[in-house]
C-alpha cells in the first residue's frame, strides 16, 4: 500500500517534463526510470547541443545537467557554458547541477547566477526527489502568481474604464474590493462613513465616493475636525451671525457651501456632543440654524464621514450618539491598514518616486519587511527622504533608513500579517527553502511553517 508521502510526491511530478542532460547513457537511463515512476515525463539529451535544441523544440518544467560532457574533462567548464545558455533562453527555468566532481566553489558561483541546485553523483534518490519537487510546486505556484497578477490587472484596467478612481494605486484583491464598492455605491444618496487608521488613505476613497457621485459637479468641501479647536468645530459647519460670540462675524458654514455637493467630515470621532445633535438633524431634515441665529436654513449635501475612531467602542464609552452612528452608518467603506495589504507596498512607492528612479531588490524586501505603522503616510515620507539621500537613480535598502528587520514585525505577524502571495515571493527569492524565505521575511522558520499550512501553502524545504 502506497504511503500519503508517495501519493503527494506524485501528485506534485505528475505531468511534467524534466530534460536530463548527461553524456552517460547509463545516468540518463537511471533518470528516466527514477522520475517515470513518479509521473515525471523524461527528455533526454546526451550533449550540450542536444539538450539546448530539446529545449527549443518543445516545452519544459525543470533541466538536470551534468557540468562535464568529454571522460576527460574534469574542470566543468562545459557545465558553466551550457547553463548560462540556458539561462539567456529561459531564465526562470529551474536547472539542477549535477557532477562526480564536487567542484563546491563553481556550483556556488552558478548558485548566485541563478541555477537551482546541485546534486554530487552518486546521487541519493530521496534527496533528488525532494528537490525536483520543490522545484516544480514552487515553479507552479509562480505561474499561478503571474496569471493572477494578470487576472487583478484586468480587474482594474476594467474598474478605472467604467468608474473614475481619482488616481488610486493599489494591488491587493482587498483594495480592489474596496474600491468598487466605493465607486459602486456612490450614485445612492445616502451618508457614507469611511473607517480606518491614520495615513492610509480614506481621503482618497472619499474623493472616489464624490467623483462618482450623482453631485460631482457641484462643490466639494472638506473639514478636519480634529484640526478644529472644539469650540470652533459648531460655527465652521453651520456657520455664524454676528455677535453670536466675541469677534463673530456673519459667515456661512460649510454644510452651506457645500449645498449641491459633497461634505467630508474628517476625524468625526473629535465632534462635541452638541455637535453631533446638530448632525443628526442635518442628516434627518436637511435643516439647521447659525450660530446666533433663529432662522432655519435647509440645505441637501451628500455627506461622508471619516474617522480612525473605533465608534462602537466611543458609544459604549458615552461619548459618541448611537442614532447619529446608525445614521451614518448605512454603507460603511473599511480601509485595511498597509500592514494588512503588503501587495500593495512597492506598487506605492514606486508611485511615489520620480519615474527616473528605481528601487533595487533588497530594498524592494525591507519595504515589504516593514511594519508601517503610520501606514500610506509613512511609506510617502519614506520614499520622498530616500529620494533625496540616494545620490543616484537607484534607491537602496540602506537609502530607505528603515530599522532591521527585528524590530519592524509585530507581536502576532505569524498569524495575520504575511499573505500568501508574499510568502510565495518570498519563496521564490530562496529557491523553495523556507528557512531562507523566513528570513527574508523577518519571522522564524516556525512561524513561517505555521503560515504556510494555515494557508495551505506546501513546504518547498
Amino acid at each position: 500500500m502506497r504511503s500519503a508521502t508517495t501519493d503527494a510526491l506524485r501528485d506534485s511530478l505528475m505531468n511534467r517534463t524534466v530534460l536530463v542532460i548527461d553524456d552517460s547513457e547509463a545516468v540518463r537511463t537511471a533518470f528516466e526510470v527514477l522520475l517515470s515512476i513518479h509521473g515525471v515525463r523524461t527528455l533526454t539529451a546526451a550533449s550540450p547541443a542536444e539538450g539546448l535544441a530539446a529545449l527549443a523544440r518543445e516545452p519544459v518544467h525543470l533541466v538536470i545537467q551534468d557540468m562535464n560532457f568529454r571522460r576527460e574533462a574534469t574542470s566543468g567548464e562545459e557545465g558553466v557554458q551550457l547553463f548560462r545558455a540556458i539561462r539567456a533562453k529561459a531564465p526562470e527555468l529551474p536547472v539542477i547541477l549535477l557532477t562526480a566532481w564536487t567542484h563546491l566553489e563553481t556550483a556556488v558561483e552558478l548558485v548566485k547566477e541563478g541555477a537551482a541546485d546541485y546534486v554530487a553523483k552518486p546521487w541519493e534518490d530521496a534527496r533528488l526527489l525532494t528537490s525536483v519537487r520543490n522545484l516544480l510546486d514552487l515553479q507552479r505556484a509562480q505561474a499561478d502568481v503571474v496569471a493572477l497578477r494578470a487576472e487583478r490587472a484586468a480587474a482594474r484596467e476594467a474598474l478605472a474604464a467604467r468608474y473614475e478612481l481619482c488616481g488610486i494605486v493599489y494591488a491587493s484583491d482587498r483594495m480592489h474590493t474596496l474600491v468598487s464598492m466605493a465607486a459602486q455605491v456612490a450614485q445612492a444618496e445616502v451618508p457614507i462613513l469611511v473607517t480606518g487608521p491614520n495615513g492610509a488613505g480614506k481621503e482618497v476613497i472619499a474623493d472616489i465616493v464624490h467623483a462618482n457621485s450623482a453631485v460631482r459637479r457641484g462643490p466639494y468641501m472638506k473639514v478636519n475636525i480634529g484640526a478644529l479647536p472644539n469650540d470652533l468645530i459648531e460655527a465652521e459647519l453651520f456657520g455664524t451671525e454676528s455677535g453670536a460670540f466675541t469677534g463673530a462675524r456673519a459667515r456661512p458654514g460649510r454644510f452651506e457651501a457645500a449645498d449641491g455637493g459633497t461634505l467630508l467630515l474628517d476625524e468625526l470621532g473629535n465632534l462635541s456632543a452638541s455637535g453631533q445633535a446638530k448632525l443628526l438633524r442635518v442628516l434627518q431634515t436637511g435643516e439647521f440654524e447659525r450660530l446666533g441665529s433663529n432662522q432655519t436654513r435647509r440645505v441637501r449635501v451628500r455627506l461622508i464621514a471619516a474617522t480612525n475612531t473605533n465608534l462602537r467602542q466611543a458609544i459604549r464609552a458615552g461619548s459618541f450618539r448611537e442614532d447619529l452612528y446608525f445614521r451614518l452608518n448605512v454603507i460603511e467603506l473599511e480601509l485595511p491598514p498597509l500592514a494588512e495589504r503588503r501587495e500593495d507596498i512597492v506598487p506605492l512607492a514606486r508611485h511615489f518616486l520620480d519615474s527616473d528612479l528605481s528601487l533595487t531588490p533588497d530594498a524592494e524586501r525591507a519595504l515589504q519587511r516593514h511594519a508601517w505603522p503610520g501606514n500610506v503616510r509613512e511609506l510617502r515620507n519614506t520614499m520622498q527622504r530616500a529620494a533625496l539621500l540616494a545620490g543616484g537613480p537607484v534607491i537602496t535598502a540602506a537609502a530607505l533608513g528603515l530599522p532591521g528587520s527585528r524590530d519592524t514585525v509585530p507581536a502576532g505577524t505569524d498569524e495575520w500579517l504575511i499573505d500568501r502571495e508574499t510568502i510565495e515571493q518570498a519563496l521564490a527569492r530562496s529557491a523553495g527553502i523556507v528557512a531562507h524565505a523566513a528570513r527574508d521575511l523577518g519571522l522564524s522558520r516556525q512561524a513561517l511553517y505555521r503560515r504556510m499550512e494555515k494557508l495551505g501553502l506546501k513546504s518547498t524545504a
